[in-house]
């Protein structure tokens, strides 16, 4: 994204500033607090950090248009070091200073923490995509990335188009965002009149591929399906390259970001990979969903010398919604911001979230794009673009 439209603050940021129902609540001058717990050490510091940016960013806006309620917004952020027992420490050495929480990242850690924020009754938007997060629903947790069974399903939706019918999915047995994906995957195929030929468990760890390409060249797949976070998109996509495989190599979101492109270089070019629909914002039809991406991407870009990756459009969208539940609630008191959240409609960088008690994910699959890497950047296959313009015209 390379357009600034600084004056953008004003369609979300300035209704979420200096705003509430009623005025200020009592405790006026102090600051809000919001607790930040992402991976800033281990595996997933690379995820983390983008996150933390984009937090930082939307606290910056809502503070630069007055603060919230008439008080400013202060972060309180700890590292989870990308284990699932140091989260949960974080949470702990925090819980009683914040009004609300939002992280982490890593789906591991995201439900080690969720039970004592549930029981806390604290209000908790994670970055992590992890289907168990919301099924069943807990009443104070709620989720930013759209959830590992729609970039299922919105792949399946794909392979359909393309009249691929045979598939083979290769998924880390250590990592939950991983598992959700895969067992929606199995769980829909059908539905789209795929079958998947090989299915294939890796580990976080594994530094060879070779087996599973092996595999999938004695197979029937006409498409190669991968899911995972980290480390393992490059390696495994690296050697897909070097391995001459000829079948079609699809990746998550996980890889949306230059995180992924730059050590990839040159052999990215022709991939495809899903991302949210703020990654790719640029392609869209002008109207509120772009404007609100462009709220976002101009000025991350601005700040940080590269265009905002799929991690922080969900620490982004995770603000815009917590910010927009404190002001709908005129207060910080948990039950009603938890309250305000369950009646949420609101367009972000993610796509148009509407939460209810029945729905703590709020996102479709409608929201997700599905890419391929030319000349280094993602771009909306054109499915793809079909898809997201008939979904960002239909409000």
């Amino acid at each position: 994204m390379r357009r600034l439209l600084p004056s953008l603050a004003c369609l979300v940021l300035a209704a979420v500033a200096c705003g509430g129902n009623g005025g200020e609540e009592s405790g006026a001058g102090d600051p809000i607090k919001v607790g930040l717990i992402v991976s800033l050490t281990g595996n997933y510091t690379p995820l983390g950090s983008e996150d933390k940016k984009a937090v930082e960013l939307v606290v910056e806006q809502v503070n630069a248009q007055g603060g919230l309620l008439g008080r400013k917004v202060e972060l309180v952020t700890r590292d989870d070091k990308t284990a699932p027992d140091q989260g949960i420490v974080a949470y702990n050495q925090i819980k009683g200073d914040i009004d609300a929480l939002i992280g982490p990242v890593f789906s591991n850690c995201a439900l080690a923490i969720e039970p004592i924020a549930q029981r806390d009754k604290m209000p908790y938007l994670s970055l992590a995509p992890a289907q168990e997060q919301v099924e069943p629903i807990k009443s104070y947790v709620f989720v930013t990335p759209a959830l590992s069974s729609m970039y299922a399903e919105r792949y399946l939706q794909y392979i359909q188009a393309e009249g691929i019918k045979t598939v083979a999915v290769a998924w880390d047995s250590k990592s939950a965002y991983s598992v959700s994906g895969h067992k929606a995957m199995v769980a829909l195929a059908p539905k789209y009149g795929v079958t998947i030929a090989v299915d294939e468990p890796y580990e976080t760890n594994t530094s060879d591929f070779s087996p599973l390409f092996t595999h999938v060249r004695e197979s029937k797949a006409e498409a190669l399906v991968f899911w995972g976070s980290g480390a393992p998109g490059v390696t495994a996509a690296k050697q897909y390259t070097a391995s001459g495989l000829k079948t079609p190599l699809f990746l998550t979101a996980s890889q949306a970001s230059k995180l992924w492109l730059e050590p990839m270089g040159a052999a990215a070019e022709g991939m495809t990979v899903q991302s949210a629909i703020g990654v790719v914002g640029e392609h869209l039809p002008d109207g509120k969903q772009k404007q609100i991406i462009e709220q976002m991407a101009g000025p991350y870009e601005q700040k940080h010398g590269y265009p905002p990756p799929q991690f922080a459009q969900d620490g982004y969208s995770a603000g815009l919604l917590l910010f927009e539940a404190i002001k709908k609630a005129g207060s910080t008191d948990k039950a009603k911001v938890q309250q305000a959240l369950e009646s949420m409609d609101l367009i972000t960088p993610n796509g148009r979230f509407r939460y209810s008690p029945t729905d703590h994910s709020g996102l479709s699959p409608e929201f997700i794009s599905v890419n391929t890497v030319k000349d280094g950047e993602f771009v909306p296959t054109d499915w793809a673009k079909e898809q997201l313009t008939k979904t960002v015209n239909a409000g």
